[in-house]
């Protein structure tokens, strides 16, 4: 188990050894990390249409293996692409091709959706999937981005982040990018499920309170690991399975919600 929060290089660092030293392939880090979103929002309860959210990077592939195994378990899934396939690439592109194959209801937004129309594939929604932006997301929220999660925040629905909200900063816990009149931009969610290891930022305090304050106190629940998280010293592969909670973030930004760390 790893029991401390990690920064984004260190996430890095154990995806690498991974695949490196352990001989696993991104496709299985993706299955598993996908998986364990899948049967952690089951756990949640599901009662309606689950609408997938995903950008076109590794967190949009993350969604595409939730859309799957959710729909192999007879829930109502449809997965919302906010790039042209065409953009997506390694892992990503291999779990599209899967839904493609299987065909998974799925709707192409394209690089500049109309408001309005994310508006109306959100508007039945029971849950809203955001797989739109990972941990490398630094800068400024571009688009498709900035209407996705525009759309998504005045939805109105219960919101999964994938790994983090977009929007947020994995190190420093903030958005990264603050509207004129002060608004954090980042989805805000009920829950949040998380690779590895909760991320750095989750355990900071923010620098400054929210107007919107959406925050409630959050529960971390740690499962096994694939490997230690040593990061100096010889990786080891951990069996079995270890829960945690931890008090995160009683005031401020609260875009994180209720966090599960969810081990590859």
């Amino acid at each position: 188990m790893c029991d401390r929060s990690l920064t984004r290089e260190e996430v890095r660092v154990v995806d690498r050894r991974a695949i490196d030293e352990y001989g696993m392939t991104g496709l299985v880090l993706m299955e598993n990390a996908g998986r364990g979103a899948a049967e952690h929002l089951l756990t949640l309860g599901i009662d309606g249409p689950v609408i997938i959210c995903a950008g076109k990077g590794n967190n949009g592939g993350d969604g595409f293996v939730i859309a799957r195994h959710l729909e192999l378990l007879g829930c109502d899934v449809r997965v919302l692409l906010f790039a042209n396939p065409s953009d997506l690439s390694g892992d990503a592109a291999a779990n599209w091709r899967i839904l493609e194959a299987a065909e998974t209801p799925r709707v192409v937004l394209g690089r500049q959706p109309a408001l309005s129309d994310i508006d109306h594939a959100l508007s039945h929604a029971d849950w809203i999937v955001d797989a739109l932006l990972g941990t490398g997301t630094v800068g400024e929220v571009r688009e498709p981005y900035r209407t996705a999660i525009t759309a998504i925040n005045r939805s109105a629905r219960k919101v999964l982040a994938v790994d983090l909200p977009s929007g947020l900063d994995c190190d420093t816990g903030e958005p990264i990018e603050t509207l004129a009149d002060g608004t954090a931009f980042c989805t805000r969610v009920a829950h949040t499920a998380t690779f590895v290891a909760r991320k750095r930022g989750f355990d900071k305090p923010p620098r400054k309170p929210s107007p919107a304050k959406f925050t409630s106190l959050a529960s971390v629940s740690q499962r096994n690991c694939s490997m230690k998280c040593s990061l100096h010293s010889s990786p080891t592969l951990r069996v079995g399975t270890h829960s945690s909670e931890s008090r995160l973030r009683a005031s401020g930004y609260g875009m994180l919600g209720n966090i599960r760390a969810i081990c590859s």
